[in-house]
C-alpha cells in the first residue's frame, strides 16, 4: 500500500514508519524537518517536509490513492483541527487519526478520568474534539489511545469499539509501538470506518 505518515519525526510517527516499512508498504514520511525522521533510507520510503499550516504543502503530497496516519500532536490549540481540514481537504482514499481517550465521542465511556483529562488539556480538548470529528465525518478511524509510553509491542493488544471500552485509568499505559500496529491494522483491513477505536495493551473481560 501507499501509507502517508503524518508528523513522522516524533515518537509515535518513527514507530508508525518503521513498522509499515517493516510490512512491505511503501511509505511517504511527513515532517516540519525531515532531517529528524530518525529512519536509515530505504527504496520504500521518502521523506518530505510538510507542515499541516500549508494545506497547499499536504494537498501536493496526499492523493486519492494515498492512506493517512496521523501521529500529529501538539501543546497548542488549533493545530490539530487544521491539519485534520488539511488532510480531508486533498481527497485521501482513506485516514486513520491518532487522539486521546476520554475526549469527545470516548469522554463517556472513559468515566471519571475523562474530567481529569479535560482540565489537563484546557483549550486544546476542543481543538482534539473538533480535529476528531472532522475526520469522523470523512469517513476515517480515530484511535482513541490511553497514556502513551515507550516500549515494545504488546503481544496481547487488541482493538475494540466504543462499546467495549474500559474506564479510563490514568495510571494505565499503552506504548506507542502498541497504539501503531494497531492503526497499521486499520489502514490494511478497514474494521471501523467512521467511528472511534480503541488500541488496548491487552484484552480484558468487559466492562
Amino acid at each position: 500500500m501507499n501509507l502517508t505518515v503524518l508528523a513522522a519525526s516524533g515518537r509515535t510517527g518513527i514507530a508508525l514508519t518503521r513498522q509499515a516499512l517493516l510490512r512491505g508498504h511503501t511509505v511517504t514520511a511527513i515532517a516540519r524537518d525531515p532531517g529528524r525522521i530518525a529512519l536509515p533510507d530505504s527504496p520504500n520510503l521518502r521523506k518530505v517536509a510538510g507542515d499541516v499550516n500549508d494545506a497547499a504543502g499536504i494537498a501536493a503530497v496526499v492523493d486519492g490513492d494515498s492512506v493517512v496516519l496521523s501521529a500529529l500532536g501538539t501543546d497548542r490549540a488549533g493545530t490539530l483541527l487544521t491539519g485534520a481540514r488539511a488532510v480531508v481537504a486533498a481527497g485521501p482514499r482513506r485516514v486513520v487519526w491518532l487522539g486521546a481517550y476520554g475526549t469527545g465521542r470516548s469522554a463517556e465511556a472513559a468515566g471519571q478520568g475523562a474530567a481529569v483529562l479535560a482540565r489537563m488539556l484546557g483549550d486544546r480538548l476542543a481543538d482534539k474534539v473538533e480535529a476528531d470529528d472532522t475526520v469522523l465525518a470523512a469517513g476515517g478511524t480515530v484511535f482513541h489511545a490511553g497514556m502513551l509510553a515507550d516500549g515494545p509491542e504488546n503481544p496481547r493488544r487488541r482493538t475494540v469499539g466504543l462499546d467495549l471500552a474500559p474506564a479510563l485509568d490514568l495510571g494505565a499505559k499503552v506504548s506507542r509501538e502498541t497504539v501503531a500496529a494497531a492503526m497499521l491494522d486499520e489502514a490494511e483491513t478497514p474494521q471501523f470506518p467512521g467511528a472511534v477505536a480503541l488500541p488496548l495493551a491487552e484484552w480484558f473481560s468487559g466492562r
